[in-house]
């Protein structure tokens, strides 16, 4: 019995030893919340660039064909028997004055017109004090007047072949054409 005793203290002591280790602390597991995410190290963020001026959107530039032909679109009207011209006039002929300083090479010739009233003579006549009246102002805005030529057409060169008052205030006209194109 002595060895059986001797034989059950040594089991129980190595079970024991088992036991002891075996119920070692533990470092307990962490939950899932307390979890800490990977530290990561960042970078300081790169210095923002230097910012680029602002560049305007191009304007389109009219061509100069399609500033030519603005030029010579754009009439002058008189009254019934009238050759003065009217406030909405010189507003007209100092945007043409504007178009011949800017391209000194070119040449204008003013055409003066009226409604079929009155005779072929006196309306000839009359075109042409209309024509000259717009020559005049144009050179009186530093135009040289050797760049103007004017022609009367009179009653021959309706704009609108109506025989009505608005007919003939669209005829009672001068109009401008580019010479040298």
């Amino acid at each position: 019995m002595r060895r059986s005793g001797l034989t059950t203290i040594v089991v129980l002591v190595i079970g024991l030893g088992f036991l002891i280790a075996g119920c070692a602390k533990k470092e307990p597991m962490q939950k899932a919340e307390e979890t800490k995410p990977p530290q990561v190290v960042t970078q300081p963020a790169p210095a923002p660039a230097p910012e680029q001026p602002k560049m305007e959107t191009p304007v389109s530039m009219p061509n100069l064909a399609d500033e030519m032909k603005a030029f010579e679109d754009k009439d002058i009207h008189f009254d019934f028997d009238k050759f003065d011209l009217k406030p909405e006039d010189i507003d007209i002929l100092n945007d043409k004055a504007s178009f011949l300083k800017a391209h000194p090479d070119m040449k204008i010739r003013i055409e003066g017109n009226c409604d079929e009233r009155g005779t072929i003579a006196y309306n000839l006549a009359l075109g042409d004090r209309r024509a000259k009246a717009a020559q005049n102002y144009l050179v009186e805005q530093a135009i040289a007047k050797e760049r103007i030529s004017t022609i009367s057409y009179g009653k021959e060169r309706p704009l609108d072949p109506g025989h009505n008052e608005e007919a003939w205030a669209k005829n009672r006209r001068d109009h401008f054409v580019i010479l040298n194109k």
